[in-house]
């Protein structure tokens, strides 16, 4: 019996080594096939011209300005209005 359990443990020792290996095997493959496909869908994107890529970088700095201008007022304005409010 001892001797037994001694070579199924030996077995099952061998094949969880074994099945590590082959999972970092897959995971591998998993991580090329991965960055194979990246890099195809990336070579199917439509890319902006610099012109294009420029006047939307200004667009976006300009609604965030005026965004935050109109925030702050607002923050003002609810200041003032919570101040007179509670006499603080």
């Amino acid at each position: 019996m001892a001797k037994e359990s001694k070579k199924e443990a030996r077995k099952g020792k061998s094949r969880r080594q074994t099945a590590r290996k082959g999972q970092t095997r897959k995971q591998q493959n998993r991580i090329q096939i991965f960055i194979r496909e990246t890099i195809g869908e990336l070579r199917k994107v439509s890319w902006p011209t610099r012109k294009e890529a420029t006047n939307l970088t200004i667009v976006v700095l300009i609604v965030i300005f005026l965004m935050s201008t109109f925030l702050g007022v607002l923050d003002a304005i609810y200041s003032q209005f919570f101040a007179l409010l509670f006499g603080t």
